[in-house]
Order: C-alpha cells, then sequence, then structure tokens
C-alpha cells in the first residue's frame, strides 16, 4: 500500500481492496467482517438482524434522480436487504462545513424523511458535527442500518454454485452517468437521471415467490463488473454473461460512448445482482418486474466452475468474448 491516499481508494475497485486488505483486515479482522457481504449476518441475536454502515460524499449534492439525501437511506436500506434482511431502522450522523446554508441542509434532510417514508423505516438516532470552513466539502452523510433477517438461508456472496442463473434487476451505468453529467455540466446528456431507490420490498417479494436466493448484491461502486468479479472470489467461481442480455439504456450507452466509459464499471444505486438456482430465475425475474424498480429486470448470465481461478467474462454481441476484470482506478470517484 502506498503512504497516502488517492481519490481512486475509494473507488470499489483494486486500489479499495487493498486499503481493506492491508489497513482495515489488518488490524479489525474477525469471522463477520471477514465475509465481505454488503451487511454483517448477526447470527447470535435472536432473530438474526442485518447491519450496515455507509458514508456518503458525492459531489454535487443535487443531481437528476436523487440527492445525497435520497442515497444516504437508498444505499443502506439496500445493504442491509441484501442479506435477506427487512431494514427497520436507521441511524443518520452529519459532518457539515461551516457557512453552509440552512435552506440547503433542510432540503436534503426533507429528501431523506421522504425517502425514510417510501421504504419503511425510521431514522431513531443520529449526531451532528460542524466543522471550520474547507474541512468538508459542505456535507457528508454517515447512515447505519439495522433489520431483522427473515430469509433461511440468508444470501450471502460465498454461495453462488455452478449452474446458477445470474440476473439484474434492471439497467446499468445510469446513476455514476448522471453524477458525471451534474458535476461536469455535460449538456449533451440531456436524458440521463440518477436511479437511486429503496429495493427492500422487492427483495422481500423475490425471496417470498423465488425461494431462497444464494447471493443479492447491489453493484454500487465500480459497477457490475467489480461486483461480480467480488462475488466470483469469494464464493471460488467463475460467472459467464451474454452481452446482449445485460440492459443499459440508449441513452446511457451513447453518453457513455461520447465520454470514452464503459457502463458495466459505472455505479448504480437502485439495481441489484440475483443469483439463485436456474430453475427459479423466472419467478425471481416476475416477481423483480411487479415492482417499477425491476421493471427491465433481466438474466444476463450463469454461474460456471472456475478454472485456475475465479473470473468473470462477457460474451460479446459480435460472438467475441473479453474478460470483466476488477477496475483499476474509477473514471469519477466521489458518486455516492
Amino acid at each position: 500500500m502506498k503512504n497516502s491516499l488517492l481519490l481512486d481508494t475509494g473507488s470499489g475497485g483494486r486500489a479499495s481492496r487493498r486499503l481493506v486488505a492491508e489497513c482495515f483486515f489488518r488490524h479489525f479482522d474477525n469471522p463477520l467482517l471477514g465475509r465481505m457481504d454488503d451487511a454483517a449476518f448477526l447470527e447470535d441475536i435472536r432473530p438474526p438482524i442485518a447491519m450496515s454502515t455507509d458514508s456518503y460524499t458525492v459531489t454535487p449534492l443535487f443531481f437528476p434522480g436523487g440527492s445525497i439525501g435520497t442515497l444516504a437511506v437508498h444505499g443502506t436500506v439496500n445493504d442491509v436487504s441484501m442479506l435477506g434482511a427487512r431494514p427497520q431502522y436507521l441511524s443518520c450522523a452529519f459532518v457539515l462545513e461551516e457557512g453552509l446554508s440552512l435552506e440547503l441542509l433542510e432540503r436534503v434532510t426533507a429528501d431523506m424523511a421522504k425517502a425514510a417514508k417510501e421504504a419503511g423505516v425510521l431514522i431513531v438516532t443520529g449526531d451532528t458535527k460542524v466543522v471550520p470552513c474547507g474541512a468538508c466539502d459542505k456535507m457528508f452523510i454517515t447512515t447505519t442500518g439495522v433489520g431483522s433477517v427473515f430469509a433461511d438461508p440468508a444470501p450471502s456472496g460465498h454461495n453462488a454454485q455452478p449452474g446458477d442463473a445470474v440476473l439484474v434487476s434492471g439497467s446499468m451505468g445510469d446513476h455514476g452517468l448522471t453524477v458525471m453529467r451534474s458535476r461536469e455540466h455535460l449538456s449533451f446528456l440531456t436524458d440521463v437521471a440518477s436511479d437511486s431507490a429503496p429495493l427492500n420490498k422487492m427483495i422481500a417479494a423475490v425471496i417470498e415467490l423465488a425461494g431462497p436466493v444464494h447471493v443479492l448484491r447491489d453493484p454500487t461502486r465500480g459497477g457490475l463488473a467489480a461486483t461480480l468479479n467480488e462475488i466470483a472470489e469469494q464464493s471460488g467461481v467463475s460467472l459467464v454473461l451474454e452481452e446482449e442480455y445485460i440492459p443499459v439504456r440508449e441513452s446511457v450507452k451513447s453518453g457513455c460512448s461520447c465520454l470514452g466509459l464503459d457502463p458495466l464499471y459505472l455505479a448504480n444505486e437502485g439495481k441489484c445482482v440475483c443469483i439463485l438456482p436456474a430453475e427459479r430465475a423466472e419467478a425471481a425475474l416476475a416477481a423483480m418486474r411487479n415492482f417499477p424498480f425491476g421493471a427491465e429486470a433481466a438474466r444476463i448470465g450463469e454461474v460456471t466452475a472456475t478454472g485456475k481461478k475465479p473470473r468473470v467474462t462477457l460474451k460479446t454481441r459480435i460472438g467475441g468474448s473479453r474478460l470483466l476484470s476488477m477496475p483499476e482506478g474509477m473514471p469519477l470517484p466521489r458518486i455516492c
């Protein structure tokens, strides 16, 4: 690990994994943390609960389809949901820059209240700190969520098995490209908006209607490519994807083409990856499509036995194939 941090250390790619392994895991390592799922499964508590925490530093604070306030609720609600849990309570901590407009702060908190109501969770405790001008960029928010686990067994990144189907609940890359448009004032990207949304009710329906699933993850930082590489490594399997079946909006495709980006590496904030036995894939897709957030749900590939090492392979539309490797660096940091 280098002696100082770079922005790509927070990208969700290889640099992030090195920091976690060489610093945090070296000091904090324990069996619960070591599972590296979106939330911790606290099975010694009865009934078991899932717990997750996340910090939000996105800039700009407001963008088409959401704000730092909606992200702070949706992101933590979704992480708790990925363990087959029903999110119930959130804590919320603000770090605010001296001189911040109270009107802006109220807009953010109003967004958070609306998002929490939509997700059916309560914000029950919190903290506020004000730091000198220049000590932070306007506003940082940290939320922690807890919820009761109802899935049995609980999904985990370690549970993918050869023969499983790989599903996504909707189009890839919407959030990452939207934040880039807003930050860089890219006027030609007119038809993009963040997909920020709470997935807890949709996830509950998938598990109740399709039966237990092996893996649930939300492809945030590093996008679909980073998330599937993490799952492949955790489970010791490989994954093969079909490019033609991966949903990507035309506006995102054209924007990425202009900017030299790959939508499979861009962040999402209202989508999930679901891996489960192939015979239950259609039931899971039907459950997703009953919700507006899952209308574009699709089966995009399958889990295979690994060869020399876990890998993610993309079969292209023209009949070739390429590796989807873990991203090194990030085209746009601070997207959540």
